[in-house]
């Protein structure tokens, strides 16, 4: 328990016939982190997860798991949402939780009230007495996500979290996760959807074709594409872009071109030397979203939401 890694794994390989699902991943989370691994569907993104808790074994390299490489022997100490969500439904929400919670060791009394306070916590301290069969398909999963927490896990793995929430309960989940993050739980969840990655990750892997493409920070990813500016002259905009790098593009009375390496103050200049000034003038930094589709390659653009 005493590794700075919560999760590590090098050279996972696994195959279902001919096919390598998962082919050579090397991945690793620091402790007290939210940790994304992002790809778009089929990328092998829950199968290494999988191998990751142990659930399936790899074919073929190694990992180890809060400290140790017999992941399930830790299973009272991780939480895990996988993709395919099941609760009981004749359940209470309140008897639900704290059932997830005793499969992990927590004592019944104590699971039952600190079910209580997750639910009031989550806004949904309404339902504590309602069975699972009433609920929304939405309600459901956080119900089936604070069961995953009620044990105050040192490691919590979600799998697709946010698949089929409406964006209030995708709110109230990215506050879940924060809050478990704050409390010095370690998080690994899986995405397609760059926004939430976006907003939540400390730091993230890109997977596709079961290999990983890029690890890093969010900052990291951004910084693979270059800064576009958006810039108006006072004077002869149809004639400025003799001046521009060679990408510049007219919208109407403005120019839209990528920032030089070298950057643009001395472009500037040279425009206003010209006579052209500058009546406006932003810079666009590149979204996770921009950088997942050049990281993995333009095909990947139609399966990923932004």
């Amino acid at each position: 328990m005493s590794s700075v890694l919560a999760v590590s794994a090098k050279g996972l390989v696994k195959r279902f016939g001919d096919r390598r699902a998962v082919d050579g991943v090397d991945i690793s989370v620091p402790r007290g982190l939210i940790y994304g691994v992002l790809g778009p569907n089929g990328a092998g993104k829950t199968t290494t997860l999988r191998m990751l808790l142990g659930i399936i074994e790899p074919d073929e390299g190694e990992r180890t798991m809060l400290g140790t490489d017999r992941p399930r022997e830790m299973s009272d100490h991780v939480g895990y949402l996988p993709e395919e969500r099941g609760l009981y439904p004749g359940m209470k929400c309140r008897e639900a939780i704290a059932f997830m919670g005793a499969l992990r060791g927590l004592p019944w009394k104590v699971g039952r009230k600190r079910a209580g306070e997750l639910l009031e916590a989550a806004g949904l301290g309404h339902a504590a007495d309602d069975k699972i069969r009433k609920l929304s398909k939405g309600m459901a999963q956080l119900v089936q996500l604070l069961g995953a927490v009620v044990h105050e896990p040192d490691l919590l793995v979600l799998d697709e979290p946010f698949s089929g929430l409406d964006p209030v309960n995708q709110e109230r989940l990215e506050k879940l996760i924060r809050v478990q993050r704050d409390r010095g739980a370690t998080i690994l969840f899986s995405t397609h959807v760059m926004a939430h990655a976006e907003r939540l990750c400390d730091r993230l892997s890109i997977i596709a074709g079961g290999k990983v493409r890029f690890e890093g920070t969010v900052d990291e990813a951004r910084s693979t594409l270059p800064y576009k500016a958006h810039y108006t002259p006072h004077h002869h905009a149809e004639t400025a872009g003799a001046l521009l790098p060679a990408d510049a593009e007219r919208e109407n009375g403005s120019w839209r071109f990528t920032v030089p390496p070298e950057g643009i103050e001395g472009l500037l200049v040279r425009l206003i030397d010209a006579g052209y000034g500058i009546s406006g003038l932003s810079i666009e930094r590149p979204g996770l979203h921009d950088a997942f589709v050049r990281i993995v390659g333009a095909e990947a653009l139609e399966e990923v939401p932004a």
